[in-house]
């Protein structure tokens, strides 16, 4: 399991790295605003999914957690793991999480690059 104080890299260097394009003239401010309304959404479903699981309710399904995170909003999901301590020890699923983390970021590096050298 991950010290909880490093999972919070990841999105504190993603956001340093996107406000910076975004600064830089690389990037519109309008994805900053897309990562935070996917983020948003997907932190409030993780909190839904906690208070269901403390009532034994049904819940939400994993695989729709690590698509809304593969969609842009892992940040917000991080954010919720860690305040609300919530699939931190579900080690299958962390390990599915980082790996959609990982995937999302690849992505958006194959992305911003593509739209870089098509730029110059």
């Amino acid at each position: 399991m991950m010290p909880p104080f490093l999972s919070f890299l990841p999105v504190l260097l993603f956001v340093c790295v996107l406000l910076g394009a975004i600064l830089a003239g690389r990037v519109p401010p309008a994805l900053a605003l897309a990562y935070l309304v996917v983020s948003i959404v997907c932190f409030a479903l993780y909190a839904l999914d906690k208070s269901a699981a403390r009532r034994g309710e049904r819940r939400t399904p994993e695989r729709t957690l690590l698509l809304l995170g593969l969609a842009g909003g892992w940040p917000g999901a991080v954010l919720a793991q860690q305040w609300l301590r919530h699939k931190t020890r579900k080690q299958p699923f962390q390990h599915l999480f980082w790996l959609t983390v990982a995937l999302h970021v690849g992505l958006a590096a194959v992305l911003a690059w593509q739209l870089l050298a098509w730029q110059f």
